[in-house]
């Protein structure tokens, strides 16, 4: 009979508004690391937990994602999984990675999952077992990231997918962008209550200075417009009921670039 995990997660800070990520499952002792934005922190906190870094996961090759990642493997002789697009931009991959590709975790599995639109290689990991889900620059807490290699309709498609995990997903994405966030969303949604509820919880963390990281998908699915694109409501309200999602979503991250 396999032993019920014992997850344990740790967000850490770094650079100017990053996060990555350890998650730590204590029956096998195995961690992982997501995403390097800088090694000091995420080794100062690695030797404070008394941790092994077993394995480094890479959502995408954007340096401020990956710039920690030499010093951190040679540390810790983690094995890193990555898309498999980039292993020429990022070499120290042991294992590329594609939609759908499994990862093998404390007698669990992690998918990647392919979401591409921010960047090309752009994977996420689903852990459906531990109930949690790491989306790096594809879908932020009441937001989504920009679309620098992919299209606005490679973009929706891959936020939409998120969208569908099971509705007790934890997220864990790869900024603190949630403030700003919030306040275009409500100048999107002015009336949406759930939205200045949230938004009232967020001003309170971030005026004690916490994070407002991790968050979940039921609460997207009620106050990020982004995904909300799909919302007969919303596209009443944008004058766009006969465009399809897709479109919807495009004139709403076009609006967000410059708000």
């Amino acid at each position: 009979m396999m032993q019920e995990l014992d997850l344990q997660t740790h967000l850490i800070p770094c650079l100017s508004d990053n996060y990555a990520v350890l998650l730590h499952e204590a029956n096998s002792g195995q961690t992982i690391l997501v995403d390097v934005p800088d090694e000091a922190p995420i080794l100062a906190v690695l030797e404070e937990k008394g941790w092994p870094l077993t394995h480094i996961l890479i959502t995408h090759h954007h340096w401020d994602h990956v710039q920690g990642l030499e010093k951190v493997k040679a540390e810790t002789g983690a094995k890193v999984y990555g898309p498999k697009a980039s292993m020429d931009k990022v070499p120290l991959i042991d294992h590329g990675l594609e939609d759908g590709d499994e990862i093998s975790f404390a007698e669990s599995i992690l998918y990647a999952l392919g979401t591409e639109g921010h960047t090309l290689d752009h994977l996420s990991y689903w852990m459906p077992e531990g109930e949690i889900a790491f989306t790096g620059d594809t879908l932020f807490s009441m937001g989504c990231g920009r679309v620098f290699e992919g299209t606005l309709r490679d973009m929706w498609f891959a936020v939409d997918k998120l969208a569908k995990l099971p509705p007790e997903t934890t997220i864990f994405c790869g900024h603190e962008y949630t403030k700003a966030n919030g306040d275009f969303c409500l100048s999107i949604e002015p009336d949406n209550e759930f939205l200045k509820r949230r938004m009232a919880e967020v001003e309170a963390l971030r005026a004690e200075g916490k994070p407002t990281i991790p968050t979940n998908i039921l609460e997207e699915r009620a106050t990020n417009t982004f995904i909300r694109a799909n919302e007969p409501a919303l596209k009443k309200a944008l004058g766009m009921e006969d465009k399809e999602d897709w479109e919807v979503f495009a004139e709403i991250r076009t609006r967000k670039d410059n708000f």
